[in-house]
Formats: C-alpha cells, sequence, structure tokens
C-alpha cells in the first residue's frame, strides 16, 4: 500500500470539502490504513493514545467520517450499535461472516455472490457503487465465549 498516494487523495479531498489540512488528520489517516481488521474509533484512539500520540478523541471521531466519505475506510455496522471502519485502499471487495456470541469477523470473498450483486442491479437498472454483505450467526470455534470486543 502506497501510503504518499492515499495522502494525495486524502488531501484533495479536504481542499475540495474546503476543509482543514492538519497533521493530525494525516496521523488518524496512517493509524486507520494500517490497522489490521476492523476496529472502532475508541479502539483506534486507544491505540494511538498508547504510542503518545496527542491526537484528541473528537479528532479520531471527525477524521474517521471524513475518511469514509471519501472511501479511503469503509464503514460497516455489524449489529452491535457502533461503528466499525477498516481500509478500503488497496483492497478488493469482500463480505463478512460475524458471530453473534463473541464478535469475532472473518471476511470472505465469493464471487457468485458479486455476479448476483451485478446482475440484480442490472435487472433493476442501478448503477453499482458498492454493497456490504453480512451474514450473522455463531462461530463454531471450540473457544468462542461472549465477548463482543473481538
Amino acid at each position: 500500500m502506497e501510503l504518499n498516494l492515499a495522502h494525495e487523495e486524502f488531501k484533495q479531498f479536504l481542499k475540495k470539502g474546503t476543509h482543514r489540512i492538519t497533521p493530525e488528520r494525516f496521523e488518524v489517516l496512517d493509524y486507520a490504513l494500517e490497522y489490521d481488521g476492523h476496529f472502532g474509533a475508541d479502539e483506534l484512539y486507544l491505540k494511538m493514545k498508547s504510542n503518545n500520540s496527542n491526537v484528541s478523541r473528537a479528532t479520531v471521531y471527525n477524521t474517521l467520517e471524513l475518511l469514509a466519505s471519501c472511501e479511503l475506510l469503509a464503514k460497516r455496522n455489524f449489529g452491535e450499535n457502533k461503528a466499525r471502519y477498516e481500509s478500503n485502499y488497496g483492497k478488493k471487495t469482500h463480505d463478512h461472516l460475524i458471530c453473534l456470541t463473541c464478535g469475532a469477523i472473518k471476511e470472505f470473498s465469493e464471487p457468485k455472490i458479486a455476479k448476483i450483486v451485478e446482475d440484480v442491479a442490472d435487472k433493476l437498472g442501478f448503477d453499482i457503487s458498492g454493497y456490504s454483505f453480512n451474514i450473522f450467526g455463531k462461530c463454531t470455534n471450540a473457544n468462542c465465549k461472549t465477548n463482543k470486543n473481538a
């Protein structure tokens, strides 16, 4: 992943929307794109704080919304009443299995699902800009415990 390209894309987005271009926003961008997996704003904030960042919680929340708006991040809702994010940058479309017991999120790609989405959009005259497919259930992991923060 080329962070410089992501920085340039975010910079152009901020300029176009007359948003301030600040080092703190780019620090949030870097942490968000480097985060492994799905995360909430508080999780990212705590990770940044543990690395001695001085970025405020409000800046993290606001910047994540901007990053989702410019499509560098995908904003997801996995049924836990909070927004979760994942990097969209340089990633292919994928879907999710979400365990309702432990909160585990597994990503997968299935070409048949993408084909169904395309077929439905063609049939109904719809131009797709993206889609999200989530399957909720219980994982079969023997270590699955009630842990909504997984």
